[in-house]
């Protein structure tokens, strides 16, 4: 096996040499080039054409998060960014991972040779997971183009299908069909979403999809629920279908939409002939990312409060400690970017706190609870110890601690934050944050588990659910940057909810309302 070909970008030509080095310790892995800085990375990645690159953040001329978007514009891959630790570095470092940046790691401290060791072992089994990841889409991929092929034969004998059948099916292949067409890595969840929001009920539009998926999922019981309301779609899906097809049948637009056509083959050719197909996937879902905000802001005006709570910040929404109800959510490799939508598509009135833990070192938890808190009609904030939970508000774990929730004085729950051992190899850990919820029994817990590597969440969440916890949520394979701990879950028949990114926050305020 050919070993994968890596640019190195940093504006010190010492560190360049030292993320070579132990880059090349990996017999998987080679040098194909190095850059100094943004725009150098952005030419040699087109010249050069590598299935995986390390970006400095911090850079003269241009920056990273600069080079970023143009570099997966011109050849979508795995990006790995290497991020400093002050404050500015740690800000953008959010920001790289929000646009489609893989991973990150601390840049090693020179001076120690433990540090240099551990940011080893970090970055090599990244870089790895990272490759896994590609191929798996290409996988992925190749077993949807003849899944669509075979359908595609058998298309003509089903002209005249049962009644009540014919609207559902062209409902469902449509736009599966668009999506394995156009570049992978989570389209079918960005492109098909458009539709599913467009008839504004939530339920109306998440109850297919959940249906579809339920064959992956544990129990049963929802399904009745569905196949109920399934005789009201097909007068539905008629009215959305012709607003596709007068564009196709009108003979003078034809021309306009050849055009078109041909432009995004020819866009399709050049991203073959880069060589890494699945990456472009990740494009794709940066994109969709990057649209969500067109979520309303929900009105609700916050009660008047001469100073916030220590940690919180003023933001429209109802925020009191009285509440029945609590959203607890895991995630790792790709989770800044699945937090955004999620909590982009949440209303700042959410009757319930949420609890997330990301995997990512201490501060930098801080840097995107921040910026979170900036892209969310909900308040977001980093959990400090002994802090009163709230509906309407977000809290993430610091990194270096482990996080549970705890019964407070009148009712209340409070965050406690402990310094302990890794658990799962992670400090704050899912697992340890769900086995607090245990004897939470007078609460109605909903667990969540996003996109990451690893297994961690998923023992807990069996355990939760074989306790009576049935509002399981966990990211589909099709979104998921890396599908390992949702797949955990789905394996120990623990999920109720098996969905794409784009589906959790409306299905989860559904339910949770």
């Amino acid at each position: 096996m050919c070993a994968y070909r890596v640019l190195v970008v940093d504006d010190s030509a010492f560190m360049r040499k030292i993320i070579s080095d132990l880059i090349v310790r990996d017999e998987s892995f080679t040098i194909v080039g190095t850059a100094a800085n943004g725009k150098e990375a952005v030419e040699k990645v087109k010249e050069l054409q590598p299935d995986l690159v390390t970006l400095d953040v911090e850079m003269p001329e241009m920056n990273g998060l600069e080079a970023l978007p143009l570099i997966m514009a011109a050849h979508p891959l795995p990006v790995i960014m290497l991020s400093g630790i002050n404050e500015q570095g740690m800000k953008e470092t959010i920001m790289a991972l929000e646009a489609g940046a893989f991973d990150f790691i601390r840049k090693p401290s020179i001076s120690h040779a433990q540090d240099i060791g551990q940011v080893s072992k970090a970055l090599l089994e990244q870089m790895h997971t990272a490759m896994q990841a590609v191929r798996s889409r290409m996988e992925r991929k190749e077993a949807n183009e003849r899944k669509a092929a075979l359908e595609q034969e058998n298309k003509t004998p089903l002209e005249n299908p049962p009644e009540g059948q014919a609207v559902t099916e062209k409902r469902v292949e449509a736009p599966t069909e668009k999506t394995r067409i156009t570049p992978p890595v989570s389209p079918p969840a960005t492109s098909a979403q458009p539709k599913r929001d467009a008839g504004k009920p939530v339920q109306a539009a998440a109850k297919p999809e959940t249906k579809r998926k339920q064959s992956e999922t544990s129990v049963t019981g929802e399904r009745k629920g569905q196949s109920s309301a399934q005789p009201s779609k097909p007068a539905k899906a008629p009215a959305a279908q012709p607003k596709q097809e007068p564009s196709n049948g009108t003979e003078r637009k034809n021309r306009k939409l050849d055009i078109s056509g041909t432009a995004a083959a020819k866009s399709l050719q050049r991203t073959d002939k880069a060589g890494l197909v699945k990456p472009e996937q990740r494009k794709t879902v940066t994109s969709s990312a990057s649209s969500t905000p067109s979520t309303p802001t929900p009105s609700v005006t916050a009660p008047a409060i001469p100073t916030p709570p220590k940690g919180l910040s003023f933001k429209k929404g109802v925020h009191t400690s009285n509440f029945r109800k609590l959203v607890a959510v895991g995630c790792s490799t790709g989770g800044p970017r699945a937090l955004k939508t999620l909590l982009e598509r949440i209303p700042g009135d959410f009757p319930a706190p949420i609890v997330i833990v990301q995997h990512m070192p201490p501060n930098f938890t801080r840097s995107l609870a921040q910026r979170l808190n900036t892209l969310s009609p909900l308040r977001v904030v980093e959990a400090e110890q002994g802090m009163t939970l709230e509906t309407g508000t977000a809290y993430i774990a610091p990194g270096g601690y482990q996080l549970r929730i705890v019964p407070g004085a009148g009712g209340k729950y409070t965050v406690s934050l402990k310094t302990e051992e890794a658990r799962n190899g992670h400090r704050p850990s899912v697992d340890t944050m769900f086995e607090s919820l245990l004897p939470l029994t007078s609460l109605e817990r909903h667990l969540v588990l996003l996109t990451g590597m690893g297994s961690d969440g998923a023992k807990m969440m069996k355990k939760l659910y074989d306790a009576g916890v049935q509002s399981t949520f966990a990211e589909n394979e099709e979104t998921c940057v890396v599908y390992g701990m949702p797949r955990s879950a789905v394996e120990l028949k623990c999920v109720r909810h098996l969905l794409p990114m784009q589906e959790i926050a409306p299905k989860l305020v559904q339910v949770v309302k």
